[in-house]
């Protein structure tokens, strides 16, 4: 069989535009191919479960609008679908003097983005939220939270209803594109399997830049892994904070700061931090691959973003060391936690494309051959996104094709 669409990648990006393919095109044969036995376990399955508002994305850009009709679109799925959701809110809690400054500066982007929001002061602050102190802050309504492992799931199960193919344990490992198909290597269970696809689609996180070399294309990006780690709290505090409690970022950083969020389970996780892997899915405490590290060390970007963000990174590292110093992190907005209170919890990892010039890729990065399209940056929200982003790149590949 020679498939009209083969997407790689169970992940929800990738997930959301097979399942969309196939709506639209509901005649052709669509596989989707995901290396683990399940969906979402990697960059989707280990961030914090929030649906983002669109707080923190320049006006106009595709990460605004996107995230904006992902809130929307995310929520209306979960209606639709019986999965379990929260529109609990954030508040963003400045506890500085220079963060009181960047709060008014992300506050007034926020209204430019047409987000309902709301300004508080200190004392507007402790009557909402008791355990949490600052100097003042500001509330956003539209933000959820929810299991994306769930939403991502019965994605796939859709797709399939449809009229789809997912295969679970297929792993991608060679690729090969001639004048009116692409030839897909993969390896199940020891066992090697070629599958035929007229168009190419690679969804493949982490893997991003190994895809696209997989068929020889030019690029001048990699992925570098940074480690997000969580600690959760006891069950005592499930209910410490009525919303997601965040600090006021600093605007240099790609990273939005520890802060307390509440899960869909009933719990509450401190974190993420931002340090750098050594292990493209290195989920554990240590972590270490000599390929990933190989690769990271013979690229000038890797050297070049370590110089720029030197003191943060030894600040961070710091930190994950040494539990007192990420513990200050999160007291600084609610201090009657305590050491004993962070408990061990999975932590996330981060594919952040780099470019050669030590450039971190802020904003979505593709990669494309004459029959192949490469998702090579999806950057945050995103999940919150998943649905807009999968539109997106139908159209893409849509135009393509056409």
């Amino acid at each position: 069989m020679v498939y009209d669409y083969i997407v790689i990648g169970g992940g929800i990006v990738g997930v959301s535009t097979a399942w969309q393919l196939q709506q639209r095109h509901p005649e052709k044969k669509i596989l989707l191919l995901e290396k683990e036995s399940v969906y979402s376990k990697h960059q989707t399955g280990h961030n914090s479960g929030v649906i983002h508002a669109g707080v923190y994305y320049a006006p106009g850009s595709l990460k605004a609008k996107f995230c904006k009709a992902g809130v929307k679109a995310t929520m209306a799925f979960c209606d639709k679908h019986n999965v379990p959701y929260e529109q609990c809110g954030k508040l963003l809690v400045a506890t500085t003097e220079l963060e009181v400054e960047r709060m008014q500066a992300l506050f007034k982007r926020c209204q430019e983005n047409e987000l309902d929001v709301e300004m508080l002061n200190a004392e507007q602050l402790k009557e909402r939220e008791p355990n949490v102190v600052g100097l003042g802050g500001f509330f956003v309504k539209d933000t959820a939270i929810v299991n994306y492992q769930q939403v991502t799931t019965k994605m796939a199960e859709e797709f399939v209803e449809l009229g789809g193919q997912a295969l679970l344990n297929h792993e991608v490992v060679g690729l090969t594109e001639t004048l009116d198909k692409v030839v897909v290597n993969a390896a199940h269970y020891g066992a090697f399997k070629t599958f035929e696809g007229r168009f190419l689609i690679t969804c493949s996180g982490l893997m991003a830049d190994r895809t696209t070399k997989m068929l020889g294309i030019p690029t001048d990006f990699q992925i570098i892994p940074f480690r997000g780690e969580y600690y959760k709290l006891p069950e005592k505090y499930n209910n410490i904070v009525n919303h997601l409690i965040y600090p006021i970022p600093d605007p240099n950083l790609p990273f939005l700061g520890v802060h307390l969020t509440r899960m869909i389970d009933g719990s509450v996780t401190v974190g993420p931090n931002a340090v750098q892997g050594w292990k493209r899915e290195g989920y554990g405490r240590i972590n270490i691959s000599l390929r990933d590290i190989g690769d990271m060390v013979r690229f000038p970007g890797f050297w070049r973003v370590l110089k720029k963000n030197l003191k943060t990174g030894l600040i961070e590292t710091k930190n994950s060391l040494w539990k007192p110093g990420y513990l200050k992190l999160v007291q600084k907005y609610c201090p009657q936690l305590e050491l004993s209170d962070l408990q061990p919890y999975p932590a996330g990892i981060r594919a952040q494309a780099v470019l050669k010039d030590g450039t971190l890729v802020h904003d979505f990065l593709f990669a494309e051959s004459p029959r192949s399209l490469h998702v090579c940056n999806a950057p945050s929200p995103a999940a919150t996104s998943a649905i807009p982003i999968g539109q997106y790149i139908c159209d893409k590949v849509q135009g393509r094709c056409e």
